[in-house]
């Protein structure tokens, strides 16, 4: 081991989908860093275990199990008690592991990468006298709303104007940790010190293409060091994601192929939502009301809510699967709506593939995404009522079939995905934004 050596410390906020995002981002900086650089990956032992079990192993990303909070011989906590018990474990559940990789590799650590969650990385980077840069994993304009945490709370007004958005907001519109008022403890709390914090970072990722929300990401560059957007990561990897069909256990591309073009509506909720039973009826008989090509992914807990005989009666049209290889299905011609959560991965690779969305939000950042969808950028509509009805999952789907408003929401995703096809080109400006981070993270040293 060289004193000059790179030993960058990686601490991921291990609940929901911010561990996988962290370590894609690592794997992308990993090869124009020196051939002897060092990750070591700070996460718990469960999230540890999801997310290497599927990624192939890289000898130079050192796994490391930090504390989850959870004492012996007590319950394990379920639903958001873990986010609880594992947010009073930091920061010294981390401290406590980095010491022993330091100990361990034998260098110093060189650089702090972090999930912009883990605002406490701005005073590990103090003390080390190393740069921190803190990746946000959701888009611009939730980032924004959070720095903007104190504005909206001291608001009284049901409409809110925040710098660098073209609309109105509404406080609906808003995470439950921006609008909270009770900030002991608890996710609110991290949050809020997030926002407080997050102008010390050396630099602030995200996943994203300046030319989304370029008022948005001036504003934002007003009020932190660097704002480097760097997405979407999906299309710099997508002659992978295009090959790995052979993945294909369920055949959904097989079926795919024999479906006209733009003629099939992909469902999918993310990892982490479940939908309630009256709203996967209310799809359920949308969709074969509508007999409109269709493939769910849906898994077998919500299968057993679907109409009885549903599944032979849509047999000819419909296909049901447990897991959506999504990034295949969204890019293939054949689809012509995506029906989702509203997760910025989703809104990414939706708008990565130029496909319009259906929106039905849930939690965090996804009413505000819902909210951009279908006011600011008008790529996709959000579903009547904000839950599925038939009638109102009907009139979504008509939408997409049979009217020029249809039309016109795929024009403007179709544009928007030509601009994040730019912005990944070698002179875009996620391509320059990513040399900036890899200069960032090269040049600093340990001392």
């Amino acid at each position: 081991m060289t004193a000059s050596q790179l030993h960058i410390a990686v601490l991921a906020f291990p609940f929901g989908s911010h561990a996988v995002p962290l370590l894609t981002l690592v794997q992308k900086i990993s090869p124009f860093l020196p051939s002897n650089s060092i990750f070591s990956f700070f996460n718990t032992s469960n999230s540890n275990t999801s997310i290497f079990s599927k990624a192939p192993n890289q000898e130079n990303i050192k796994i490391y199990n930090v504390w989850d909070g959870v004492k012996q011989g007590n319950d394990t906590p379920i639903g958001c008690e873990t986010i609880q018990v594992f947010i009073q474990s930091t920061p010294t559940n981390f401290e406590k592991s980095m010491k022993e990789a330091e100990e361990e590799i034998g260098v110093k650590f060189s650089c702090i990468i972090s999930d912009a969650f883990l605002w406490f990385c701005c005073d590990f980077a103090k003390k080390m006298n190393v740069p921190w840069i803190a990746f946000w994993t959701a888009g611009s304009c939730s980032l924004s709303v959070h720095l903007y945490t104190d504005l909206i709370r001291s608001n009284e007004e049901t409409l809110l104007k925040i710098p660098g958005f073209s609309t109105s907001l509404r406080i609906s519109d808003m995470p439950h940790e921006v609008v909270a008022h009770n900030l002991e403890g608890g996710f609110p709390s991290l949050l809020y010190n997030m926002a407080l914090n997050l102008h010390k970072a050396d630099g602030v990722v995200l996943n994203s293409f300046e030319e989304l929300d370029p008022k948005i990401n001036n504003d934002l560059k007003s009020k932190l060091q660097k704002v480097l957007n760097i997405g979407p990561l999906v299309l710099q990897s997508s002659k992978k994601v295009i090959s790995d069909v052979n993945s294909d256990e369920s055949g959904c591309i097989k079926w795919l192929d024999k479906q006209n073009e733009k003629s099939v509506v992909y469902l999918s909720f993310g990892t982490v939502t479940t939908l309630p039973p009256n709203e996967i009826v209310a799809i359920a008989e949308a969709l074969e009301a509508k007999r409109v090509p269709f493939i769910w992914s849906l898994k077998d807990n919500g299968v057993k809510i679907l109409p009885k005989g549903f599944l032979e009666r849509t047999n000819e049209f419909g296909k049901i699967i447990s897991w959506a290889p999504q990034l295949e299905i969204l890019a293939h011609s054949s689809v012509g709506v995506f029906v989702t959560h509203c997760g910025w991965n989703s809104i990414l690779e939706s708008i990565s593939y130029g496909v319009p969305m259906i929106c039905r939000p849930s939690f965090g950042d996804q009413k505000l995404n819902s909210r951009m969808v279908e006011n600011v950028w008008q790529i996709g509509l959000q579903i009547e009522g904000g839950n599925f009805t038939k009638s109102g999952t009907i009139s979504a789907l008509d939408t997409f079939c049979n009217e020029d408003k249809g039309k016109v929401l795929r024009q403007n995703v179709e544009g928007l995905k030509e601009k994040a096809l730019e912005a990944v080109k070698p002179n875009g400006s996620s391509t320059e934004n990513f040399k900036v981070l890899v200069e960032l993270i090269k040049c600093h040293k340990p001392t």
